[in-house]
């Protein structure tokens, strides 16, 4: 996976958890943080507050991977 793939995921979904992205690119999480702080040192992306939820209260997610990410448009 390239950066231009994460940019057209990201566009496309606008808000995305990084569980989520770790499934869709089949990726380790932290090679997928790496590629997002690229784009977050551009200003294309931000990492969204803790506060933030999936939307469930099942708290069955892994806590390392409740980071949601919104793709910012200029």
């Amino acid at each position: 996976m390239i950066l231009s793939d994460l940019r057209s995921y990201l566009k496309q979904q606008h808000r995305v958890a990084l569980a989520d992205l770790v499934n869709h690119f089949s990726m380790d999480a932290d090679a997928l943080r790496g590629m997002l702080g690229k784009w977050m040192s551009k200003g294309s992306v931000r990492k969204l507050s803790k506060e933030t939820s999936c939307g469930t209260s099942c708290c069955k997610c892994d806590p390392a991977l409740t980071e949601f990410y919104e793709w910012v448009d200029k």
